[in-house]
């Protein structure tokens, strides 16, 4: 059995979410928010998780637009990646990320989530949709 935790990112503006797989990279959880500003500090709390949890791989979503094209966010975030790769002793890739804060707002509404809490979740319940749809693709590719 091939053991990989995979730590999932959702990069915004304001913070980006983290998620962060079982070792057998087979299920994906929220599990923190962090400041996006200043981006090296966070990429330095990213960098510190992955050291602390043994990360082997992290996923970032991408941005894309809704007909699957890179526009301005897509490229800030490249910017991110690639800031974020080179601290990283391990693969960071992008993974299209579309609608999943409309699904993760969803999902926490769903849950019974009062409307001023979701705002404190959604980024992380975000980074776990990315994470688990990127999962999923990994296992079942067709």
């Amino acid at each position: 059995m091939n053991e990989q935790t995979i730590l999932g990112l959702d990069v915004g503006e304001r913070r980006i979410g983290v998620a962060i797989s079982d070792v057998e990279a087979r299920i994906a959880a929220p599990l923190t928010t962090i400041p996006a500003h200043p981006p090296e500090r966070a990429i330095a709390q990213i960098a510190r998780l992955v050291a602390e949890r043994g990360v082997r791989r992290v996923v970032v979503g991408l941005p894309l637009t809704m007909r699957g094209e890179h526009g301005p966010q897509a490229a800030a975030i490249q910017r991110f990646v690639d800031a974020l790769a080179a601290v990283l002793n391990c693969p960071v890739e992008m993974f299209d990320e579309r609608l999943t804060s409309v699904a993760a707002e969803q999902m926490l509404r769903n849950l019974g989530v009062k409307p001023a809490k979701i705002k404190e979740q959604i980024d992380q319940v975000a980074a776990s949709i990315i994470l688990q749809d990127y999962l999923d693709a990994r296992r079942n590719p067709f």
